[in-house]
């Protein structure tokens, strides 16, 4: 070879410094990986032929690996890549795979190819490695499949922290919380991640008491520095919100005394956890101090405000804190509208109400939901447009769900149209409705209504399908 070919050779630390700026455009990527081929730097070290340019002591798996590792967000483009580095001999290694794979399991292309992943790496005898169990792992929970999930981990004779924490967060998503508590009971080490993960899967699968006793003793450990990370606290905060009576309140109002004492940074979901637990026991004026004291604030924040306000009798204050959230900037979403029908609601505020239902899709692009169409039905039949509200309902799109019934049912309550239920009890029927409360309203306004033969028969009813009213209890909070 010429030295003035030499000398045209592009460097292969540079190409490699390109690979690893995250900031590098995309369309650069074909570019690098063209100068990579026809500078021989992708083919194995251990080529005949003297026409060919062998980079130096680099090798070329670990080129390879750079380059899959900058396609991420291009699926295709990294199969290809191995594809070419399995035929032209090179050796994948315990490096190679978990970019793969992550690369892979985000794009349409996952269904079929991480199997084969999994099988490549079985027969080159690397799945015992952590990194890449973990990653196989990791996408068969993202795939709904735990048992094949289980299975890659079970081939690790001595799983390492990072595996049992990957198999642990897999058992607790798919709510196998039995297995997970076996898991996290015989591990020898734990992490942050590790209790986070098992407090998050209790909470999600509505054991809110096992999760804030799971903090508890999280906290109580020994010669552990404790450093609690967002994830944990807004699932405890979570949970604690979800919790009813006087001791939930109380357990949230320790949780948030701990992170004071422990100064943790109030983001803005760690706000808005703090915001609807305070919301949902009643506590308004904390709201509103933990909203001020949030510095940087995004959508969920504003709506965790919003809704609290129109949740706690305080309407027009979320409607004027809803035009302060747009002059700031922010996108309203689905989540926002919610807040601001319900507050409409509150204040019987129709005209407004479904202006902003109207907005929802021509201004600001956002599909209504079923529960937002439960919310313009509640508008109007607090009101007292009952008519208005079932034609508005035989309007809607899709068929309407026991939510939207009922939130025409608890209207029917208010303004006494024992007529108007008849109607209601049958499209409840057909849905196999089942809620107690909802019952006791229907047997009220027949018993109001002077229905007594309808009131008697409901309850008759009521009673063989096996279905109590919950009992009832009050407490005292000094």
């Amino acid at each position: 070879m010429s030295d003035r070919r030499r000398r045209r050779m592009p460097d292969l630390k540079l190409l490699l410094g390109y690979l690893r700026n995250r900031c590098q455009p995309t369309s650069l990527l074909p570019q690098i990986h063209a100068a990579l081929i026809t500078s021989g730097y992708l083919l194995p070290s251990s080529s005949s032929d003297p026409a060919i340019p062998i980079p130096g002591r680099t090798p070329t798996t670990f080129v390879y690996n750079s380059l899959i590792r900058a396609c991420r967000d291009l699926p295709l483009a990294c199969l290809t890549l191995f594809s070419q580095m399995l035929s032209h001999g090179v050796p994948p290694n315990r490096h190679t795979f978990p970019s793969l794979i992550k690369a892979v399991a985000a794009g349409y292309c996952c269904t079929y190819s991480v199997p084969a992943l999994h099988s490549q790496a079985f027969r080159r005898g690397l799945i015992l490695d952590g990194f890449i169990n973990c990653s196989i792992v990791g996408f068969y929970t993202r795939a709904h499949d735990l048992d094949s999930a289980r299975k890659t981990f079970d081939e690790l004779s001595y799983p390492d922290l990072a595996s049992c924490n990957s198999i642990l967060h897999a058992l607790c998503l798919h709510g196998n919380l039995a297995s997970a508590l076996r898991v996290f009971d015989r591990m020898v080490d734990r992490d942050i991640i590790t209790w986070t993960s098992l407090i998050n899967g209790y909470a999600k699968n509505y054991e809110f008491r096992s999760a804030i006793a799971l903090f508890r003793g999280w906290i109580m450990q020994k010669d552990v520095p404790l450093t609690p990370n967002e994830a944990m606290l807004v699932s405890v905060l979570s949970a604690s919100a979800n919790l009813d009576g006087h001791g939930a309140q109380l357990n949230g109002r320790e949780i948030h005394g701990y992170i004071i004492r422990n100064e943790a940074t109030l983001t803005a979901f760690l706000g808005t956890a703090l915001i609807d637990m305070y919301n949902k026991h009643g506590f308004l004026s904390y709201c509103t101090s933990i909203f001020k004291a949030t510095v940087e604030k995004e959508v969920c924040t504003w709506n965790a405000m919003i809704s609290a306000l129109a949740c706690n009798g305080k309407a027009t204050e979320a409607l004027i804190l809803f035009e302060e959230f747009r002059a700031s900037g922010m996108h309203p979403n689905h989540i926002t509208f919610v807040a601001v029908l319900t507050a409409c609601s509150r204040q019987k505020l129709v005209e407004n109400g479904l202006e902003w239902f109207t907005a929802m899709h021509s201004r600001f692009g956002v599909v209504p939901l079923m529960e937002h169409y439960g919310c313009v039905v509640d508008l109007l039949a607090r009101a007292g447009f009952l008519k208005e509200a079932v034609e508005f309902i035989r309007r809607m799109p899709y068929e309407a769900d026991a939510s939207v019934w009922g939130a025409l049912l608890g209207s029917c309550k208010v303004h006494e149209d024992a007529q108007l239920v008849d109607n209601v009890r049958k499209e409840l029927v057909g849905l196999h409705f089942g809620s107690s409360g909802r019952n006791m309203i229907l047997r009220n306004l027949y018993a109001a209504a002077e229905r007594w033969n309808d009131a008697a028969e409901l309850k008759i009813a009521w009673e063989k399908s096996g279905m109590r009213k919950p009992t009832g209890h009050s407490w005292i909070v000094s």
